[in-house]
């Protein structure tokens, strides 16, 4: 670890009850650098109190039900936390959504980061030494590629819909409170993940949920919108690895280097919710639409990770059809799960 960081951290974790905050919580726990861990999060549809219910049976644990907006609320808790790491993963993250209604994506994504950056400045104002707080981002910041190139820490940020520009402003707000005050920050900037908890209205989990049920699974355009995937558990390593090994006001992209056509995504769940489910070879593809592209899709993104591999000694170690063999295995084995979320979010 860092020389300069404790040995027995107080940890905070904003959206921990959300799909990649609660993975990361289930990661850190066992870890005895930690010695306490609160959860922050204002349990909006996508976050949900279940997902941490194993969490919840650890004495280090605890839950605050609280909005970033709560300006009084979020400074309470720094500076009642006395906290040594915090990372910020609270954010609204659905692009359709922010197509929709794009006023609350900036309400959460940016102004509250800059309340939680507000807080932890007044709470640490004794200094920095042994702080961290380590926001969490998109690759969606840096726009759209091409067939070819990918993108690494100094590419241009050139966001195409208001999920990313709120993301990328709350990326430029940390990244001059590092210039500004010294603030001891440090950004991730991630490919999509897919996994366990994952709130059925992203692409991986929407299809699993549509494909058992047998209802139509649409696809943007031809599907042909190229992604880089990466499973949650290799993105929670990561992000440990960038806390541990990372420097103050540097910037980290992680992907997984698993770039895969949508549509070759959606086949291969079909595929293996067949097996599983012991339907006819091909039988879930008949359900596959193609419908009307999304204003602003992003036509392919792709993330250089040698910065992590090479300054974080980090690489991916789960190979996608197995990861992806093991989240559908996850979504069957879970639908309570899948109900009760989809019940929440009605």
């Amino acid at each position: 670890m860092n020389e300069a960081l404790k040995s027995e951290l107080r940890v905070l974790v904003t959206g921990g009850a959300g799909f990649i905050g609660s993975n990361l919580v289930h990661a850190l726990l066992p870890k005895k650098e930690v010695s306490r861990l609160v959860v922050l999060d204002s349990l909006t549809y996508s976050g949900c109190r279940g997902n941490l219910i194993e969490a919840e049976q650890n004495e280090k644990f605890s839950f605050s039900e609280i909005d970033l907006r709560d300006v009084t609320a979020v400074s309470d808790l720094i500076c009642d936390g006395e906290f040594d790491v915090i990372f910020h993963l609270a954010a609204e993250s659905h692009v359709d959504r922010s197509i929709t209604g794009p006023s609350v994506f900036v309400e959460t994504n940016v102004v509250g980061t800059i309340n939680l950056l507000e807080a932890c400045r007044a709470a640490w104002k004794g200094g920095f030494e042994n702080k961290r707080f380590l926001h969490v981002s998109t690759d969606e910041v840096f726009g759209s590629l091409g067939s070819s190139g990918a993108f690494n820490e100094d590419s241009p940020y050139r966001p195409n819909s208001p999920y990313s520009a709120s993301k990328a402003g709350a990326d430029h707000l940390v990244r001059a409170y590092n210039v500004t005050y010294g603030f001891p920050a440090m950004i991730t900037n991630c490919s999509n993940n897919f996994g366990p908890f994952q709130f059925p209205e992203k692409l991986i989990p929407l299809v699993i949920d549509r494909a058992v049920n047998k209802e139509r699974i649409p696809v943007y355009g031809d599907g042909s919108n190229v992604r880089d995937w990466i499973y949650v558990a290799d993105h929670v390593s990561a992000l440990w690895a960038a806390f541990k090994k990372g420097e103050v006001g540097e910037s980290y992209n992680i992907g997984g280097g698993n770039e895969w056509p949508n549509i070759h995504v959606v086949e291969t769940i079909c595929d293996l919710v067949d097996f599983r489910l012991g339907r006819d070879s091909q039988e879930t593809r008949q359900l596959i639409s193609m419908v009307q592209d999304r204003p602003g899709h992003d036509f392919r993104y792709a993330i250089d990770s040698t910065k992590c591999h090479e300054t974080l000694d980090w690489k991916p170690e789960y190979e996608f059809r197995e990861a992806l063999g093991a989240t559908v295995k996850w979504y069957l084995e879970n639908q309570p799960w899948v109900e009760l979320v989809q019940s929440r979010s009605a």
